[in-house]
């Protein structure tokens, strides 16, 4: 056989930067797996196993029968627009200007539109660590900084708002903030929030996106804090939330952002150059999704109250493993440096493939990552229990790497 002569085309040298969500290599690989007859329990994947609420299939599928089948505006359908703003006020008490709301398909765009837009060669971009994977791989794809602010396990996974206030610099371009969080579930407290709000004052020129998309899963009586209710950085705020989450809607791609008037024009163009729009009829069930029934937010919240409490009091009877009580969204971040095994990412290799339980290893989410694993709590009772099971008898017998 002919050796095959490397080819001359290749991408620019940003690609070689770009990095991925481990999640969905664990995902295809527990498919993998299962597909050969092993029965595997994903802990891996951030997708609540609910189904979308009826009335707002129904409602895409009215959609569809209406003939809503053309291109919408760029920014998104006028009436779901205002509804996001609607939404807002309903919550927070807080009134927003639906002319700078923007539909777009799923929440990472979002990510990806402020970070190609603030950050290149010689900026600095701020994100939490351990935090969603897509912050550096952005960042880094732009060609900016990435400087990591270590969420850490003594102050609950929240920042601290001295901590990241240093580490702004003059190149600073973007801070970008996750409460309530993923992986840890951590849920920053309010008055760090405050500090941090009144600290940016000497850093005017530093922009902030701030990623609350779990801001309706929240456990103990916490509330959410949301930088929208802070006038003084409403114009170099950038909101980002959406539709995934909150209303088990991950298939259907539909995010929602909140611009700057300084910066909407440029987000605005960068959808008509990228995705044109978001398809017509998940609009129309978006739009039903928040002018419904909330009443399936609040029981899929209790459920994963529920689950909380089962993974937790689970995790923290295994060999070596201790565990955090999360705050907010459906994860669980657990200590494993106890269990002798000293990469995070080998155990939870270990035990997709020896105890057929798929969990995320911490490093996958930043350096300081390592000695955790993430589980996802989106997922049944009965399966978290099964899992748990797996584990304790996997690091009782097993050796460790």
């Amino acid at each position: 056989m002919m050796p095959v002569a490397p080819s001359p085309i290749h991408p620019v040298a940003a690609f070689g930067r770009i990095g991925e969500e481990n999640a969905f290599a664990v995902l295809a690989r527990a498919a993998a797996l299962a597909a050969q007859g092993r029965d595997i329990i994903n802990l891996g994947i951030g997708q609540p196993d609910f189904p979308t609420p009826g009335h707002i299939v129904e409602a895409a599928i009215k959609a569809l029968r209406d003939g809503q089948h053309g291109y919408t505006p760029s920014v998104g359908i006028q009436p779901l627009r205002e509804a996001v703003a609607g939404d807002i006020h309903r919550r927070f008490g807080l009134e927003i200007d639906p002319g700078r709301v923007m539909i777009v398909p799923g929440g990472k765009v979002t990510m990806f539109s402020a970070i190609l837009m603030l950050g290149e060669p010689g900026t600095e971009i701020l994100y939490p660590d351990p935090g969603f994977p897509i912050y550096r791989s952005m960042i880094e794809f732009t060609g900016a900084t990435p400087v990591p602010v270590p969420a850490r396990e003594e102050n609950g996974f929240g920042f601290s708002a001295a901590e990241a206030l240093s580490l702004i610099t003059e190149r600073t371009r973007l801070v970008i903030l996750n409460s309530p969080a993923n992986p840890t579930g951590g849920v920053t407290p309010k008055a760090e929030i405050d500090a941090f709000v009144a600290g940016l004052a000497r850093h005017p020129h530093v922009a902030i996106l701030s990623d609350e998309i779990y801001d309706q899963f929240l456990f103990d009586g916490e509330a959410h804090t949301t930088l929208l209710a802070y006038p003084e950085i409403r114009d170099r705020l950038i909101l980002l939330n959406g539709w995934s989450k909150t209303y088990a809607m991950t298939g259907w791609r539909l995010g929602w952002a909140l611009w700057p008037e300084a910066l909407f024009d440029a987000a605005r163009k960068l959808a008509v150059n990228a995705w044109s729009c978001v398809n017509a009829p998940a609009q129309f069930g978006a739009l039903a999704a928040l002018t419904g029934p909330q009443d399936c937010v609040a029981e899929m919240v209790a459920a994963f109250d529920r689950r909380r409490h089962l993974v937790v009091e689970g995790l923290n009877a295994l060999p070596g493993v201790r565990c955090a009580v999360p705050k907010g969204a459906f994860y669980a971040f657990p200590n494993i440096a106890g269990t002798g095994w000293g990469s995070a990412k080998a155990l939870a290799t270990a035990l997709l493939d020896d105890a057929g339980v798929a969990t995320i290893g911490g490093p996958d989410f930043g350096v300081f990552g390592e000695g955790y694993i993430r589980l996802s709590y989106a997922n049944s009772a009965e399966n978290i229990s099964r899992a748990l099971e797996r584990m304790d008898s996997f690091l009782r017998t097993a050796r460790a790497a």
